[in-house]
This record gives C-alpha cells, sequence and structure tokens, in this order.
C-alpha cells in the first residue's frame, strides 16, 4: 500500500521569492549613501569573484570553520568592495554590516506571484510544510516581511543545521521534524542537484520548479518538474489520497 503524502518541504530563494534587484544594484544604492559613485556592472563581477572564493574556502557561511553567516557576508561585502578600489576600513565595515541587515527589508524581495496561492493551497490538501533552505539564519525574518512565515511549522537553514543541501544530513534533519518516513513526504525547489536529486537520493518526493524551462536532463520526468507553483497541489493530491 502506498504511503500517503503528508509533509512539503520547501526551499525557499527563487522558488518561493527572489533578490527584486541585481546584487549590483543594491551593492551600488549603499555605496552611493556614503558618497561612492560606482559602477553596477562592475560591482557584480566582483560580488561573484568574491562569493566564489569565499564559498570555495568557507563552504556553508564557514560554521565549521567557526564563521557564521554575518562574518561570512561581511567578508564577502567587504571582498567586493575592496576590488572596485574602496580601501578604507571603516567604510568597507559600515557598508557590510549595512548591507547584511538591508537584506532583511521587504523592498529587496519579490515573491513569485504563485506562492502565496499554492502555499495556500497544500495546506487546504491537509499538508504540514516546512523549510529546508541552503540560507543563512536571516531566513525567518525574510519570510515573516514577505509574509510568508506563518505558512510554515519549521524552518532549517543550512547555518543553523551546520550541514548544506545536497547533503542528505540536512533532509534527515527535516524528515526527524516531520516524524514521519521519507516516503510520506515532498521536496520542491529550483535546483536540480540540492532540490531535486539530493531530496530523491532519501526516498522523498522530490519536484524541480523550472520557470524558465532551462533543465533539459534525460533522466528528469516530465511529471517531476513543474514550469510554474500553481501546477504542484495537482501533482500533491495524486500521492494523498
Amino acid at each position: 500500500m502506498r504511503a500517503p503524502l503528508c509533509w512539503v518541504l520547501w526551499d525557499v530563494k527563487d522558488t518561493l521569492l527572489k533578490v527584486r534587484a541585481s546584487v549590483g544594484e543594491q551593492y551600488c544604492k549603499e555605496a552611493k549613501r556614503v558618497g561612492l559613485n560606482l559602477n553596477p556592472v562592475e560591482v557584480e563581477a566582483a560580488f561573484l569573484k568574491a562569493y566564489r572564493h569565499h564559498s570555495s574556502r568557507s563552504p556553508n557561511y564557514g560554521i565549521s570553520q567557526g564563521l557564521d553567516g554575518r562574518s561570512w557576508w561581511i567578508r564577502v561585502v567587504r571582498d567586493t568592495f575592496s576590488q572596485c578600489r574602496v580601501q578604507d576600513p571603516a567604510l568597507l565595515n559600515a557598508m557590510a554590516h549595512n548591507l547584511y541587515y538591508s537584506f532583511c527589508d521587504a523592498e529587496n524581495w519579490e515573491v513569485f506571484p504563485d506562492s502565496k496561492k499554492t502555499l495556500e493551497s497544500c495546506s487546504s490538501l491537509g499538508l504540514e510544510l516546512g523549510v529546508v533552505s541552503n540560507f543563512d539564519n536571516r531566513l525567518k525574518e525574510i519570510l515573516r516581511v514577505c509574509g510568508l512565515l506563518s505558512h510554515f511549522s519549521f524552518l532549517i537553514t543550512s547555518e543553523k543545521a551546520g550541514i548544506a543541501k545536497p547533503s542528505p544530513a540536512i533532509f534527515e534533519q527535516a524528515l526527524q521534524k516531520c516524524g514521519v518516513p521519507a516516503a510520506n513526504v515532498a521536496h520542491i525547489g529550483d535546483h536540480y542537484l540540492n532540490d531535486y536529486l539530493a531530496s530523491r537520493s532519501v526516498g522523498l518526493h522530490g519536484f524541480l520548479l523550472d520557470r524558465d524551462n532551462k533543465h533539459k536532463h534525460p533522466d528528469l520526468p516530465a511529471e517531476h518538474r513543474l514550469s510554474s507553483l500553481e501546477e504542484l497541489p495537482s501533482q500533491l493530491q495524486q500521492h494523498i489520497n
């Protein structure tokens, strides 16, 4: 007898919401507040270089090296502006501090039009909802200011968990909170490896959100790929009854 679905786990960034403006634009806006006129394209390129460097040297916010999300991000922001010829240590620290906290503001995030309706539809099916995200501990506040937090019974961030997707261990932590076997749980996210393959590797019903039709994997069944979150409830309902 097939196990009925009773939980849905969610990725957040680029699944339920996205950054409203580019990083380069947001960083330049902060720089302008302190009297600096920088090029968004140059800042974006510098950010990507800094982000890749620190992600490689200190993965998952450097938790295993004694760092935390805040100190990790401050290093990334400082390095970004340093590449753009900003050298004043006090200025670098001030901008990094301000940007870290400004990303908790609702104005910096855009909730996808299908997010709230789909969350409500899942709840109306009797499903419990949780979050499993490779994000730092600001996520709870971001979900709150974006009006999404109340939909979820629990949140697991990779910073808090000390482990990031695609590791099976972060999904095992989520399953402990769900209190049911993997066969009773689905996961939805936009990343082929971190969300789809990783969740299925531990026995969850993994679904890949592909809003831009960019995933062309031969091993991805059509019924596991969603072009919109609006397609999800009907897929889940097949696993409930």
